[in-house]
């Protein structure tokens, strides 16, 4: 059985290099996904999570991911995520190997937003927004780059020092970045806005976006949190990446209680990756404001863990 550790995982692949095997997976009928095992440990005054995240896709493979969240890591320096990804043969039930899970989350679920943002971003999109300063953050920048052009790119943060610091490291790339430092001035002016925070009130309100836009929401995951507001998901098609988003993300729990929109109007990533297209008829516009909740999906970490390995081995 092999090992690859953080380092390893980035040598092999970029967020790019998984767009495709993560298409694939989406697009199959096979891969097998259970819910996820989600326990909260009881701490003092900590929020503290537990998640198991298992799955198995005929011939290409079985796997689970083991993964802690401890929110108040951030102010020690450390990351709040942590996890393990063990990769097992189809045919014999062996672990193949072990995979910084961490390493394949960020990859992973920054190329799931890509794919999303691929099929629902704007076509010629100038401003992308990005909200949060985590771990995350360039990650999915990356992706979104990987997919469409930008002119300028925006980064927010509560903590204008780390949205800087971040600004920083990505300017070296030669993208073109800045720091926001108005929230609202600048969900106004972007075209596409990701946002990966542990919110648990909403950050971006309907009311500032634009009549044509894109909205990636990344960081909640449970009823409790929010990025966005009502509003945001009004008049919106909006995709998930997986059917436990309805129950599991008060970005739309609550949109859908309040009537703002029906859950027979979302739509599966899978799906639309079967159907080719936004609209829903033949001669059906396509939709301007798109909204795309992820939460998770573990046949997505598993394809991403075959292509690790699979390049591993080459």
């Amino acid at each position: 059985m092999i090992n690859i550790d953080f380092a390893e995982v980035h040598r092999l692949a970029t967020v790019a290099n998984l767009i495709e095997p993560l298409r694939h997976a989406f697009a199959s009928t096979d891969a097998v996904a259970p819910e996820r095992a989600h326990f909260e440990l009881e701490a003092q005054a900590d929020a503290r999570s537990l998640l198991l995240m298992p799955s198995w896709r005929p011939e290409h493979g079985i796997g689970v991911k083991i993964v802690t969240v401890f929110p108040r890591n951030a102010d020690q320096g450390l990351p709040s995520v942590n996890a393990s990804y063990v990769l097992f043969s189809w045919q014999t039930g062996e672990p193949l190997a072990t995979i910084d899970g961490r390493a394949l989350t960020l990859l992973r679920t920054a190329a799931v937003s890509a794919l999303a943002a691929e099929l629902l971003a704007p076509k010629d999109p100038e401003v992308l927004l990005m909200v949060g300063t985590g771990a995350l953050a360039p990650y999915l920048i990356e992706g979104h780059r990987a997919v469409r052009n930008y002119r300028s790119i925006l980064i927010w943060g509560r903590n204008a020092e780390k949205a800087a610091g971040v600004a920083r490291d990505l300017e070296v790339r030669g993208w073109p970045i800045s720091v926001a430092a108005d929230l609202q001035t600048a969900a106004r002016s972007a075209d596409v806005i990701s946002c990966a925070t542990l919110a648990r009130e909403p950050l971006i309100k309907g009311s500032w976006l634009k009549s044509k836009c894109h909205l990636d929401l990344v960081g909640g995951f449970t009823p409790d949190m929010r990025e966005a507001d009502d509003a945001c998901a009004r008049g919106a098609f909006i995709v998930i990446d997986t059917p436990g988003a309805l129950t599991t993300s008060g970005d739309l729990i609550e949109p859908l209680a309040a009537g703002e929109t029906l859950s027979r109007d979302v739509v599966l990533l899978g799906e639309l990756l079967a159907r080719g297209s936004l609209a829903h008829g033949k001669n059906a516009p396509r939709p301007d404001r798109t909204l795309f909740k992820t939460v998770g999906v573990a046949f997505a970490d598993l394809a991403a863990a075959a292509e690790l390995h699979a390049r591993f081995q080459r």
